[in-house]
């Protein structure tokens, strides 16, 4: 054997005795502690199994609905070529004294988004926002309708041979909304002081839409409340079915931008 080898050889034992010596229980002034009596695994228990189960939606969302924008193309695939205004327009002039569900929209921001072109700063289309919501390396169009009561629509549409499809449409009192990785996530208070509720939409392959994959009640630290967070009488989920928007949030169920239009 080398000298240069026995050396690396030494060396080497050196290091592996040094590292052992600083092992716990591998010296004489001390050795393994016990971490305690590890909890017993407890998994779920169903209660009351002989109920039969639901087969009703108890909550409308608007999740797995998708529509086509008519009167809408999207040149060369690319949403960002497409006027967000126009895309609000033609869905209103499609659903026209829609209340409810998926294009249900107050008479007043119906009546705005009509005069849109005549009298922009009025228009409530918000700015329009852009992400690969899909994963398909494609950038989807988000776009926020301002309603009144602090009410928000949120839309997304991505671009499928040439037209555009509407994969997610939702409105609530909103606090705010962001982006996260795919997911659009949406603020919105609680009528419980102190908490609010958060929802995740993804997008799901499978139904081709934007689902609420996790909806939350979180409790709010008191550094995190803003004045908009505040519990307000009349929060709503989807469009409002009368001009006074309806309730949809309660305490037993836990669910959880700005600019001018372009």
């Amino acid at each position: 054997m080398s000298a240069h080898r026995t050396t690396r050889g030494a060396l080497l034992l050196l290091t592996v005795a040094a590292v052992l010596l600083a092992l716990p229980g591998c010296d004489d002034e001390g050795g393994l502690q016990s971490a305690g009596a590890t909890p017993t695994a407890i998994g779920p228990t169903q209660l009351w199994p002989d109920r039969p189960t639901a087969t009703t939606p108890p909550l409308d969302y608007g999740e797995g609905e998708t529509e086509t924008v008519q009167g809408i193309k999207v040149p060369g695939g690319d949403v960002r070529k497409v006027r967000p205004v126009a895309v609000a327009q033609a869905e209103e002039a499609a659903n026209p004294g829609e209340y409810s569900g998926a294009d249900g929209m107050y008479e007043e921001t119906a009546r705005r988004l009509r005069e849109c072109d005549t009298k922009p700063k009025a228009c409530p289309v918000l700015k329009a926002y852009y992400r690969d919501l899909t994963g398909d390396g494609k950038d989807e169009l988000i776009l926020g309708i301002s309603m009144p009561e602090d009410q928000l629509v949120v839309r997304c549409y991505l671009a499928e041979k040439g037209r555009l499809i509407r994969i997610m449409s939702t409105s609530d009192a909103v606090i705010s909304v962001a982006l996260a990785g795919r997911d659009v996530i949406i603020r919105a208070p609680s009528i419980l002081p102190g908490y609010e509720y958060r929802t995740a939409w993804s997008w799901d392959d499978r139904q081709r839409a934007m689902l609420p994959t996790r909806d939350e009640i979180l409790r709010m630290d008191r550094d995190d409340a803003t004045p908009s967070a505040s519990p307000r009488p009349e929060p709503t989920r989807t469009a409002p079915r009368t001009p006074e928007p309806t309730p949809t949030h309660s305490p037993e169920s836990a669910t959880p931008s700005a600019g001018g239009a372009a």
